[in-house]
């Protein structure tokens, strides 16, 4: 932020000393965010997470998401349950109210804002293009129902209804070039609903699972338009309407406690634009309620307009108190690009592995991956590597297992844009 001390040199030894600062709280897990729009989380929780991709060939945007979470039920000794994620420059929060609405539906009200979170970067064919990405800073105000049909029954199904209001400033960042025309300043309206079968334990590995879902999701824009240079213009769409489903299965072999997971996720669109469009790639497997994973690739680093995404994934441990685990994934998914950001092929496909240990108390969890993609573009030809790091901590130790970070990844892209500032 700009802080003068001083002349240019002083200028520019304030702003590093603050980013210095930030990032020191970063690193020691004192604050960082990302929200959550699937349910109100029945689940006592107070926890930090944390995930982290870096390519080792081309220049990408910084990939990585930081939150702490505090989640309390029953707040105050009431039917109200209070959700907290905190960001040095961001803050969501929802409060959800049980059985508002009869016996089986809950009602919630959140309210979200800050730096970095609408942050737009750009990637076509493998290259980053940082002269045409930039900064946005934004404010929700939203409110969701959540119905339970089936109360009782062993597998639940759930329903979800969310409208928000969103505001967004564009701004240039250090990168963004002089002769690109940002966007409008948003106003939107946006609408989510949703079907949910089952589920998922929100972990790294869930012991068992099992989910059948379709989704809908309408974005409806006040100040839609044109931007970039003036002899490559973009336009945002006055409404853009996704359809998406998934299905997924875990399960863990009581012996050997090997366990797998597969998933199939598609979508197609009406209307999509930069800001609506699905965005695939790179493996941060909480960075959503519904991560796009291809190992090797960049951090949605694919835009697509329809999408059919196959992921599987397979665990062994190797050792006999079960705390070191192989992990091996393999993705792999066909696309149809947005327009203006096509590539040859519409097949994009990444194998990866790691390398985890759980604490014997199971309140901490570590990984480090690996990834390659067989079909990223870059500049000399085809084919990209990544590695990453995963890290859990759960400061409640509950048996509900670890939070998973929402239906959008918002805050994750404000948390990208944050720490590409640091350059």
């Amino acid at each position: 932020m700009p802080l003068a001390v001083g002349g240019v040199m002083g200028y520019r030894i304030a702003v590093r000393m603050c980013k210095c600062l930030w990032m020191a709280l970063f690193v020691a897990g004192i604050c960082a965010g990302i929200p959550a729009w699937a349910q109100i989380d029945p689940v006592k929780r107070d926890l930090f997470q944390f995930g982290y991709n870096q390519p080792l060939e081309g220049k990408a945007p910084l990939s990585a998401y930081a939150f702490y979470y505090y989640n309390r039920p029953n707040f105050l000794d009431t039917n109200l349950t209070l959700r907290l994620a905190v960001a040095p420059v961001y803050l969501d929060s929802e409060l959800g109210i049980s059985h508002l609405l009869g016996p089986n539906t809950d009602f919630a009200v959140g309210l979200a804002g800050g730096g970095y979170a609408d942050s737009y970067y750009e990637v076509n064919q493998g290259k980053y293009l940082s002269d045409q990405s930039f900064t946005g800073n934004g404010g929700t105000l939203s409110a969701s129902i959540y119905h339970l049909f089936d109360p009782g029954a062993r597998i639940p199904l759930s329903g979800v209804l969310r409208g928000d209001i969103h505001y967004v400033n564009y701004q240039r960042d250090g990168d963004t070039s002089s002769k690109f025309e940002l966007p409008e300043n948003q106003k939107t309206f946006d609408v989510k609903a949703g079907l949910r079968f089952g589920g998922k334990e929100p972990v790294l590995v869930p012991d068992v699972a099992m989910e059948l879902s379709v989704w809908y999701q309408g974005q409806f824009r006040l100040e839609p338009g044109n931007y970039g240079y003036a002899t490559n213009q973009y336009h945002t769409e006055s409404a853009s309407h996704l359809f998406w489903s998934r299905a997924l299965l875990a399960y863990t072999l009581p012996e050997s406690k090997h366990s797998f997971m597969v998933s199939v996720t598609g979508g197609t669109s009406i209307d999509p634009d930069r800001f609506s469009a699905y965005r695939l790639g790179g493996f941060l497997p909480l960075a959503s309620e519904f991560p796009l994973s291809i190992p090797g690739y960049y951090f949605q680093e694919l835009s697509a307009s329809r999408f059919a995404l196959f992921n599987g994934s397979y665990n062994f441990p190797l050792d006999k108190k079960k705390r070191w685990t192989l992990t091996a994934v393999a993705s792999t998914a066909y696309l149809d690009y947005l327009h203006g950001l096509e590539q040859p092929g519409k097949w994009n496909t990444g194998v990866g592995g790691g390398l985890a240990y759980l604490s014997s108390s199971g309140a901490w969890q570590v990984m480090l991956d690996y990834g390659y993609g067989f079909d990223a573009v870059r500049t000399h030809g085809r084919g990209a590597q990544t590695i990453g790091l995963l890290l859990q901590f759960n400061l409640e130790r509950t048996k509900g297992g670890y939070y998973n970070p929402g239906g959008d990844n918002l805050l994750l892209r404000g948390f990208d844009r944050f720490l590409h500032s640091f350059n």
